[in-house]
């Protein structure tokens, strides 16, 4: 005699047959999302096959994605082939299917299997029903999975039903082995977006505090009263960031120190600080000759330009470019160093010089 099953989750049910009490429980889980493992239990007088799941590539509706079955082999013995019948009303093996609106899985490829293998997929597969087939062979009790590619969601979305049957025979005719049940969910897909704007950070100052640039304090300088015998330095900073793709660049525009008609001359090509000769120069170095600045510090990777790049070697070039970096770049702080000599027959005057840096990220 076969026991009866019911379609719905109850937490016990007792019926009374001939003088035996019978206690059958029905059982549903259901988890929504792209990973879905439930597990419908029922009675009957095959074995249930354990540890049932399914996994869905994709649960948006009409999808075509990759289902993977996975379940334990209950029953040692002869198996030939494995039945996956697709419904929209319950799992249950015995009750009649309602093919889900829109699935078909008469398209699918067999892309893998482990445990007992050696199955194609059989004839009998049709929109609804998958059999998959193999030259009946002795199997023991393992754990086995098949995935299955190019299986088309339901167009509907809600839950669904798997019912899973193990037969002897090749072409899952005859008395079912195995059985078992599985649910899963069609549902939205959850979309997420966001941009990330592109952005330059330049600032100067006289001073900045690590990589601040709200920090970032005075725009003037202060040489004080130039000597023929000495060197007179300052130094000034900058903080660059960008995420721009092939980095940034960094120029500066801006005449050599001048009073009136009078000049101090700016150093066109490289040369170390001469005093006694009439000279004004910068570079993005700590130095020693004098004592002016510092290497570049951050984690960016960028540096000073050739020419701007050597200890106690200085240059003055307006529209030259002094630092860059060819990728995205992180906090980076440079320190211009400046120095100014002047010739003994230099004439008297307030010099004044007027510098402009430019950033330019290249997106």
């Amino acid at each position: 005699m076969r026991r009866p099953k019911f379609a719905t989750a109850l937490p016990a049910i007792v019926r009374q047959a001939s003088s035996t009490v019978m206690l059958v429980a029905t059982a549903l889980v259901l988890m929504t999302g792209s990973g879905l493992f439930a597990l419908f239990l029922e009675a009957s007088g095959d074995q249930l096959l354990p540890q049932r799941s399914i996994q869905i590539f994709s649960s948006a509706a009409s999808a075509s994605t990759d289902y993977k079955l996975s379940f334990i082999i209950a029953s040692p013995g002869v198996l030939g082939s494995i039945k996956a019948e697709f419904c929209s009303n319950d799992p249950i093996v015995d009750d009649a299917c309602t093919v889900p609106s829109g699935f078909d899985i008469s398209g699918a490829t067999l892309a893998s299997q482990s445990g007992e293998t050696g199955f194609t997929i059989g004839a009998g597969t049709n929109a609804n029903n998958l059999i998959l087939s193999r030259t009946p062979t002795a199997s023991t009790v393992q754990s086995v999975s098949y995935t299955l590619a190019n299986v088309i969601n339901p167009s509907t979305i809600g839950s669904y039903y798997v019912r899973l049957q193990t037969f002897a025979a090749a072409d899952a005719s005859g008395a079912r082995t195995d059985h078992g049940g599985l649910a899963f969910a069609i549902n939205d897909n959850i979309s997420i977006t966001s941009k990330v704007p592109p952005y330059l950070l330049f600032c100067s100052g006289v001073s900045i505090t690590n990589f601040d640039c709200d920090s970032a304090t005075g725009s003037y300088i202060n040489f004080g009263n130039f000597s023929a015998a000495s060197t007179s330095s300052s130094s000034t900073q900058l903080v660059i960031a960008t995420n721009a793709t092939s980095g940034y660049e960094i120029g500066y525009q801006g005449s050599t120190l001048t009073s009136g008609t009078n000049v101090i001359a700016g150093l066109a090509t490289s040369d170390v600080s001469r005093p006694g000769v009439s000279q004004f120069g910068i570079n993005l170095m700590g130095n020693q000759d004098p004592t002016v600045g510092q290497n570049p510090q951050g984690p960016g990777v960028g540096g000073p330009a050739s020419g701007y790049n050597q200890a106690n070697i200085y240059k003055f070039v307006s529209n030259d470019i002094i630092a860059t970096d060819g990728s995205t770049s992180d906090y980076k702080k440079y320190t211009i160093s400046y120095i100014t000599n002047i010739a003994k027959d230099q004439s008297p005057g307030v010099y004044v010089s007027t510098l402009t840096y430019v950033a330019t990220a290249n997106f």
